[in-house]
């Protein structure tokens, strides 16, 4: 297992690394210290052959300019805030309208927008990055000084853990989540449209037109939300069903998960015959299905799958959700797993 570093940029006076982790196998992650951005995953198929099975870019200035959060850690809120605000202990905090009017992944420059620090680390059977960042009092609107740390971990099992952990001086919001794009047919030879997605899953939000949930959970029983024996994206996309055609025809919605660490989440693409297992102990996942990507982010509609292991989006405006809400001193700890194979035809 090895680390290999790299300068990448540089931005503000200091250096963009980029980190590949290797391991035994040569399955290999990329990763640079800018939003902990994951640029590159190569991952083989049923024959052998490794290629990239994330969408990215080559330079730092497209991941600036980016808007659809390629790889990039998010924070401190990940989703959208309604009307960009919120109440906490009968105070109200102003967020960056960054989205109609909404406040959408921790706005203009959330955790995606900064400069980590980082520390590299091997040993024998896995290897990885610990980026931290200190995300201040009142940054993007909200209270508390936040000390972060997210560790990336490559294991010669082929898994890849994404650890989040934190702890505020202050009553604040956090859920974080990595918003990489998976396309498992391998440098981006096909859409996701052929992808076949389970998810251990009973009911999903309600979305309203401007991609907020409605409070409503739906049961995903006889729709085409119902993945729990596996369903192929394309049906989304051709869909009817009001909530997929909202969404841009396809997915952009909060499912609620009936179990954790129990291969809750699987994509499977037939072709190539790769596989990714994802096992968290988050409560919710956002299926986005790459409906808004296009030329003005160099990419394509459908040409990605986001799974996004987080909190219940704007969890904050409806107290039957699991809460958000971090107290002082309290530690803010999650991980997310994901683990590479190929199916045994």
């Amino acid at each position: 297992m090895k680390v290999i570093q790299e300068e990448f940029a540089e931005k503000d006076g200091r250096k963009i690394h980029s980190f590949t982790i290797v391991n035994n196998n040569g399955l290999e992650v990329s990763c640079i210290n800018y939003g902990c951005i994951i640029t590159k995953i190569l991952a083989p198929d049923a024959a052998g052959k490794m290629e990239n099975i994330v969408l990215g870019y080559d330079t730092l200035e497209d991941y600036e300019k980016g808007t659809a959060y390629f790889g990039a850690i998010i924070g401190r809120v990940a989703g959208r805030i309604k009307g960009a605000s919120f109440e906490l202990d009968g105070e109200t905090y102003h967020l960056p309208k960054n989205d109609n009017g909404n406040s959408l992944h921790g706005g203009f420059t959330g955790y995606d927008k900064v400069i980590w620090d980082y520390a590299l680390f091997e040993n024998e059977n896995e290897a990885g990055v610990n980026f931290t960042y200190t995300s201040t009092d009142g940054e993007a609107g909200y209270p508390g000084e936040v000390s972060l740390a997210v560790t990336y971990t490559l294991s010669n099992e082929n898994e890849l853990v994404i650890s989040y952990n934190g702890t505020t001086t202050k009553k604040t919001l956090l859920t974080m989540t990595n918003h990489s794009y998976f396309n498992l047919s391998g440098n981006g030879k096909e859409d996701i449209l052929n992808h076949s997605l389970t998810l251990k899953s009973d009911a999903f939000l309600e979305l309203d037109e401007e991609l907020l949930p409605t409070g409503t959970i739906l049961d995903v029983e006889g729709t085409d939300f119902d993945f729990r024996k596996g369903r192929f994206i394309q049906t989304g996309a051709n869909s009817d069903h009001p909530q997929n055609v909202l969404a841009g025809n396809g997915y952009d919605h909060p499912f609620l998960l009936n179990s954790n660490h129990k291969e809750e989440i699987v994509l499977q693409d037939p072709k190539s015959g790769r596989t990714l297992t994802i096992e968290t102990d988050e409560p919710a996942v956002v299926v986005y299905s790459g409906t808004q990507l296009g030329p003005d982010v160099l990419s394509e509609k459908y040409m990605g799958i986001c799974l996004e292991t987080q909190g219940v989006p704007d969890a904050i405006h409806h107290p039957k959700f699991p809460t958000i809400v971090l107290d002082k001193d309290q530690e803010y700890s999650t991980r997310t797993k994901y683990r590479f194979g190929v199916s045994v035809s």
